[in-house]
């Protein structure tokens, strides 16, 4: 059983209770204000629950809330699934809000870059472009959107930077629609519209590639968006294309390699393409915290979507706990021990720049391997 949003309007907001059933990281992207953010099997016990109210399940598209409801109401509960999930929500929020707004939209997200989040994001994005040299003079961009909050951010930062530039250099907005949804696609093609970033969409079949690929569907995928990407920038006339990568998932990345790689490593602020002659990839948000594109994000009451994977909800690809399960005991294992030690994020970060090699029992530099005993008897 299943209830659209115009019922759920119709509804006394006092009678009924939003329980949110995905999962962590989708939820950080974005949620119905009110919503109760609850895994499945914790719902009928929770104290959050509310037995008294009809309980309205929501998912990511409409699909997964369908089977969890029907199991509510067999234990007696007044359950029923919100068709279309939070995409369908978001696509209505997307249309009140335009009847609603005009173009101060834009000019208000834009005017929260250089003032209230001047510090902590924009000086953090030109300080990234000019400590690691990320963009030339001559330079043609391709920012590559994936409809996500760090992305979106990313763009407006470069539309800025254009107002103040020092030299000439161009971008281009780049969308890659790899398969998704429709629904999906409207909804960056409606935060595009809304933020005044005149975006170009090209399309792949990448889903339909990795669709039934067991091992590591994602990691694959996420190969071949880049390949992709690569190949039209170039098309385009770009030497760079711009991800929207930021400072926690450098060190993220820096543990993981660590812990689960069993090698120390980071995510390069820039790199030269090793099969698109003269492209690189550059991360413009490098030095920026992840939490204050969130502030940024609900400052001005933006709504993204954390992956717009027609195949989420099936749980095919990247929203199975396997995929995410490492990235997540990162972020957990970074939060406690910044508990004990508040600079342990900024010491993660800065100990890739302060590497000892005469402390190293091996390391490896232009693909080769150098071991210390090669030279010990020498010194």
């Amino acid at each position: 059983m299943s209830i659209t949003l115009a019922e759920l309007k119709e509804l006394d907001q006092n009678d009924y209770q939003i329980i949110d059933i995905r999962d962590a990281i989708e939820v950080s992207h974005g949620a119905i204000p009110g919503a109760v953010s609850l895994r499945p099997e914790e719902i009928a016990a929770s104290e959050k629950t509310d037995r008294a109210k009809k309980l309205v399940i929501c998912c990511s598209r409409g699909k997964n809330s369908v089977e969890v409801a029907e199991s509510l109401r067999e234990q007696g509960f007044d359950a029923v699934s919100l068709e279309g999930g939070y995409a369908a929500w978001l696509l209505n929020y997307f249309q009140e809000q335009e009847q609603a707004e005009n173009d101060e939209f834009a000019k208000n997200v834009e005017q929260s870059l250089r003032k209230k989040f001047k510090k902590k994001i924009w000086s953090k994005f030109t300080k990234a472009i000019n400590t690691y040299e990320l963009v030339k003079p001559g330079d043609k961009i391709a920012v590559c959107i994936s409809g996500g909050k760090d992305s979106m951010l990313m763009a407006k930062c470069f539309q800025e930077l254009k107002l103040h530039n020092k030299f000439e250099f161009e971008v281009k907005f780049l969308v890659m629609d790899p398969g998704y949804s429709p629904a999906n696609r409207e909804v960056i093609e409606e935060n595009a519209k809304r933020l005044h970033i005149p975006i170009t969409i090209f399309e792949s079949d990448i889903f339909d590639s990795v669709y039934h690929i067991e091992k590591s569907p994602c990691y694959l995928c996420a190969r071949m968006r880049r390949g992709h990407l690569y190949h039209y920038a170039q098309e385009l006339g770009c030497n760079k294309i711009a991800l929207g990568h930021h400072y926690d998932d450098v060190i993220e990345t820096i543990l993981m390699g660590m812990l689960y790689g069993a090698q120390i490593q980071s995510m390069m602020p820039k790199l030269h393409s090793t099969n698109f002659e003269g492209m690189e990839l550059i991360r413009p948000l490098y030095l920026v915290r992840e939490d204050d594109i969130k502030a940024w994000r609900d400052y001005n009451g933006l709504r993204f979507i954390q992956c717009a994977c027609k195949f989420t909800d099936t749980c095919t690809t990247c929203n199975n706990e396997e995929n995410k399960s490492k990235r997540m005991e990162i972020k957990e294992l970074i939060k406690t021990l910044r508990q004990v030690n508040p600079y342990v994020e900024g010491n993660i970060f800065k100990s890739v720049e302060n590497v000892n090699l005469d402390t190293l029992i091996c390391y490896k530099t232009g693909g080769q391997r150098h071991h210390f005993l090669d030279t010990y008897d020498q010194k």
